[in-house]
């Protein structure tokens, strides 16, 4: 029986080191995440996973990846080929071109063992909103967002990666930047139910969503939706309907506040499936570690419905094609 933690983490950098193996070997953490400092190229990629996941003893380990394109790509040229970014894409006339991008990213990532990606993003940026979301969105009108967006989810699903939805459920209108400080958004319930809200809605059905560290003071003014019971309970698992794999974004970014120990334990118990750390820095990983249980039963069962799907949604295609009709595509688009 499998007794993986409900936390996933990073490693400082190429290659595992013997400490790492050794931590990673003991605490069984439920997946990794790859960062740039950890790519550099196929050959040594693939072997760091596989190192990964022969520590945890699970050769379907998940690992993931922000790799949306524009300027949140992990892979990079020249071993890698760059994407447009959302907004870009999205000028099109219609979604060939987002679900083509995906597919190819999909197939890029596939190739080095990675089976989950950190996109689409469903935020919907406004006036005034910080400049984290900004190109990475789709736009901001929520039925189109929701359109590109899953049409990202198929392409990365027909390449046999599993997207995450994000952040939800919404960061679009955070003024601050949550990797430093705490956003609050103190728009009325109505108008987050009908804007905001609405493309995640739209895709409740997907297998992975990624939590916003967002407070919004019309649900639970004191907690941002990543420790929220409310915003959890009532909002992504109630009036959206989301019932996949729901992951923390990184417990280590400046909006949260406490120890490790804290913030991981607060979101879990809040009602996230399991939770993110990205530093790759072993003191911070130890005590994160220290409050993450193993899955419970419900999450187990959401993971095992995405794998399913992940591997029965693979679907062959001819790469040589496909970048030929991308590259006519978005010709004149810039990454």
């Amino acid at each position: 029986m499998s007794n993986e933690r409900a936390i996933l983490f990073s490693c400082a950098g190429e290659s595992l080191t013997a400490e790492e193996r050794a931590f990673f070997r003991a605490v069984e953490p439920l997946g990794l995440i790859l960062f740039q400092r950890n790519c550099r190229d196929r050959v040594q990629v693939r072997a760091l996973i596989d190192d990964f996941r022969d520590c945890v003893g699970r050769a379907d380990a998940p690992v993931l990846i922000d790799q949306e394109g524009g300027r949140v790509a992990r892979l990079k040229p020249p071993e890698w080929r760059s994407y447009p970014a959302a907004s870009r894409l999205a000028v099109l006339p219609d979604a060939e071109a987002v679900r083509l991008g995906a597919r190819l990213i999909a197939d890029d990532l596939a190739e080095i063992g990675v089976t989950v990606d950190a996109m689409p993003v469903l935020d919907l940026p406004v006036p005034g909103a910080d400049n984290v979301i900004g190109d990475r969105a789709y736009g901001g009108e929520p039925e189109r967002v929701a359109r590109l967006g899953r049409a990202v989810c198929e392409g990365l699903l027909e390449g046999g990666v599993l997207p995450i939805v994000k952040h939800m459920p919404g960061h679009g209108r955070a003024r601050v930047d949550s990797h430093k400080i705490l956003p609050v958004v103190d728009e009325g319930a109505a108008m987050l139910e009908a804007t905001d809200f609405a493309p995640f809605r739209a895709l409740h059905d997907m297998p992975w969503a990624m939590t916003a560290h967002v407070v919004y003071s019309a649900i639970d003014p004191g907690h941002p939706a990543t420790l929220s019971r409310d915003v959890i309970a009532r909002i992504i698992r109630g009036s959206i309907g989301f019932d996949g794999f729901l992951v923390s974004d990184d417990i280590g970014m400046g909006a949260l506040g406490g120890s490790f120990a804290e913030r991981s334990a607060a979101a879990l118990a809040a009602g996230c499936d399991a939770v993110l750390h990205c530093s790759g820095k072993l003191d911070e990983m130890r005590e994160a570690a220290s409050t993450a249980p193993q899955l419970t039963t419900a999450a187990k069962t959401r993971l095992a419905r995405g794998e399913a799907l992940r591997r029965s949604s693979r679907r062959e295609f001819d790469r040589r094609a496909a970048e030929a009709r991308f590259e006519t595509l978005t010709r004149g688009l810039a990454a």
